[in-house]
């Protein structure tokens, strides 16, 4: 076959596939190769005849051969690049990279519309596999060509947006490459808008602030970035906000965070970040309770961020609400699980907060759960306030020995730290070892003079030593008023105090305000607001002994404040009111039905009312619970007797006298 006859041949396979007879064609190719095997053309022809009728596997084999033959022909690429365009097998991905690689390549001298379309095929393809980094330097390169080419601003705006676009489902995972890419991608497109100030741009704006934000090295980017915005739009919120966030995220409460937070408040006084700086700024000023409303209320609107959980959990230990303080850890190890590239660091403050909390908390399960705290600690072994804590937790579960280790062992390694002789104070003070807790606690207080719990612990300490220690006006009581007056809001100091002026100073009126300082610092503190009411009636200051029960009985739900619900009963049963006295009665009972003497009230109080039969009941109910209130069984015989049922009175006051010869009541009646 001469020259003549292959340029024929291939002619007449050129004219073959143009009228889709792809059989044919290769009858032409082959003729040609069995002529000249290495002819460029013809493997090409075959290629995409191969192709038309469905063997890819041959297909493939005729482009590579072209290939092979002519490595810088553009022809035999292309058709490689369509056979794996049409490929369902996701192997051949990568190799369809490849091939786009060389085609940019082999257009960029050249065609360069063409090699725009590749770019945008092979950025699609690295989008689909989620190679980030791929498609960033791809696109980068696009744009540049672009800008070699002279495009229109608008143009290389749009280019910047389609590549944040693309970039942005990245930040999950994406390395520091990518990241850099991205944000110089936001910083091109926030520059190169047409509408400034305008909707987009805004939006635009936001979404590169959003972007920052998720980074915790670029912090002086996005500070630079949400002060640009606020120049350009002073009354938009939103990168004041941002700021706000980021201020509180960092930890470091300068005078420009407190500045920002002013200004947001001003700008939108409904603003979550903003109301959560107020309650910052509240808790830096120790005005504990405050804080606890504004970063409740704050974080009612913006709940993802965990330095702001953290602050209210610190400020709710503040004022012993060690339950709440537990609840609000948690909720920062939630939003700390959603904040994209938050280190260790507040995740081991927050552990550590929490098992501090749990350590207050009577619950019986409170230690297990506050020693697993401890556990996710990073480096936690390393750290001898931690293991403080740890023995602390090990002690509320009566793991004493384990206690007494850790205690040992920080005694060694750390004298000097206060919590090591707290943690030995803790231990002896529970085993009734008065005399060591006192020299361990003097030390602690030697070493950290203003932690009021080592003083309290003292205080409690003399409080049991002895009678002498108990009275000594240098001993217990100088300890409680140290404690509460470094921590007034720690209510058990105020009921010991109360004690004290009760009991030691015979100063009613003292310890009556102590007791109402206690409950009021702490509603479920019987203790104190029995004493408190009973020491109001004592001193003939009912107002005061009812406004106590009121508040407490207005709170309280069905079966619960028993002591509040007797107290005011008898209250009323004394003023004869019985019907009032009825009704709180039966409250008390709701809260413990065995109460003998509750019963023996509330007989009284129905016969106040007139209610014989109800009253005949109640007596016997209380008789039945305690044999022993002859007054009970007294007061059943003579509401019998009024019933007319005399035989009934006679049986019950000779049972009485049988027991009780001189019972006068009885022999009366």
């Amino acid at each position: 076959m001469s020259n003549k006859e292959v340029k024929a041949a291939l002619k007449s396979a050129r004219d073959a596939i143009r009228n889709k007879e792809y059989k044919e064609a290769l009858k032409h190719c082959k003729a040609v190769l069995k002529q000249e095997k290495n002819n460029y053309n013809a493997w090409v022809f075959i290629g995409l005849s191969a192709a038309e009728l469905e063997q890819p596997d041959q297909a493939k084999g005729a482009y590579k051969k072209a290939i092979e033959l002519e490595p810088n022909q553009l022809l035999a690429w292309q058709g490689l690049a369509n056979l794996y365009e049409k490929s369902n097998q996701t192997d051949v991905k990568g190799d369809l990279a490849d091939v786009y690689q060389k085609l940019l390549e082999l257009c960029e001298s050249g065609d360069k519309q063409k090699w725009c379309d590749v770019c945008n095929k092979l950025v699609e393809l690295y989008h689909q596999e989620k190679k980030y980094l791929e498609v960033a330097e791809t696109w980068q390169k696009l744009i540049k060509m672009k800008q070699e080419e002279g495009a229109e601003k608008a143009e290389l705006h749009q280019l910047w947006k389609k590549m944040i676009h693309l970039l942005k489902d990245s930040t999950q995972d994406q390395d520091n490459k990518t990241e850099q890419l991205l944000l110089t991608a936001f910083e091109h497109a926030v520059n190169s808008a047409d509408t400034v100030p305008g909707e987009d741009h805004q939006n635009l704006y936001k979404d590169f602030i959003q972007c920052l934000s998720k980074f915790p090295h670029e912090t002086g980017r996005l500070e630079k970035a949400c002060n640009d915005m606020m120049a350009l739009y002073p009354t938009v919120s939103y990168p004041l906000e941002v700021l706000c966030l980021h201020f509180v995220q960092s930890g470091t409460l300068s005078e420009e965070a407190m500045r920002c937070f002013d200004r947001l408040l001003e700008m939108d006084a409904s603003s979550g970040p903003g109301i959560i700086g107020l309650g910052i700024k509240c808790f830096q000023e120790k005005k504990y309770k405050e804080a606890v409303k504004s970063l409740t209320e704050g974080l009612q609107k913006t709940s993802q961020c965990p330095a702001a959980w953290h602050y209210l959990a610190e400020a709710q230990m503040k004022i012993h609400e060690h339950r709440d303080a537990v609840l609000s850890c948690n909720q920062a190890l939630k939003a700390l699980g959603t904040l994209e590239g938050s280190g260790l660091r507040w995740k081991n403050l927050i552990l550590q907060l929490k098992a501090e909390a749990l350590i207050k908390v009577p619950d019986a399960d409170a230690a297990e759960e506050a020693i697993q705290a401890l556990e996710q600690i990073e480096d936690a072994s390393s750290d001898p306030v931690i293991l403080a804590i740890r023995g602390q937790a090990y002690l509320k579960k009566g793991l004493v020995d384990q206690a007494s280790k850790i205690s040992q062992e920080l005694l060694l390694s750390h004298p000097d730290l206060a919590e090591s002789h707290a943690l030995e104070g803790f231990i002896h003070y529970s085993q009734k070892n008065y005399e060591q807790a006192e020299k361990s606690f003097l030390n602690a207080i030697e070493r950290k003079a203003e932690t009021a719990v080592y003083h309290q612990y003292l205080g409690l300490t003399y409080w049991f030593m002895s009678d002498e220690t108990k009275k000594d006006k240098g001993k217990a009581l100088t300890q409680f008023l140290k404690a509460a007056k470094l921590d007034s809001y720690l209510g058990s100091v105020f009921c010991y105090l109360g004690n004290y002026y009760r009991d030691v100073a015979g100063d009613k009126s003292r310890a009556r305000g102590c007791y109402k300082k206690a409950f009021e610092l702490d509603g479920t503190d019987e203790e104190s607001g029995t004493a408190a009411v009973d020491l109001s009636m004592e001193l003939g200051d009912m107002d005061t002994a009812l406004s106590i029960l009121n508040e407490v009985t207005e709170k309280a739900s069905t079966g619960t404040a028993k002591w509040a619900w007797l107290h005011r009963g008898l209250y009323y049963l004394r003023t004869d009111q019985p019907s009032q006295a009825v009704a709180d009665l039966q409250a008390a009972l709701r809260a413990d039905p065995k109460d003998s003497i509750c019963w023996e009230s509330l007989g009284e109080a129905y016969l106040g009312r007139g209610s014989y039969s109800t009253a005949l009941k109640s007596f016997r109910k209380a008789s039945e619970l305690n044999p022993g209130l002859v007054y009970s069984i007294y007061r059943a015989a003579a509401v019998e007797q009024i019933l007319g049922k005399y035989e009934n009175a006679i049986a019950t006051y000779q049972q009485i006298l049988n027991e009780t010869e001189d019972y006068v009541p009885a022999l009366k009646g």
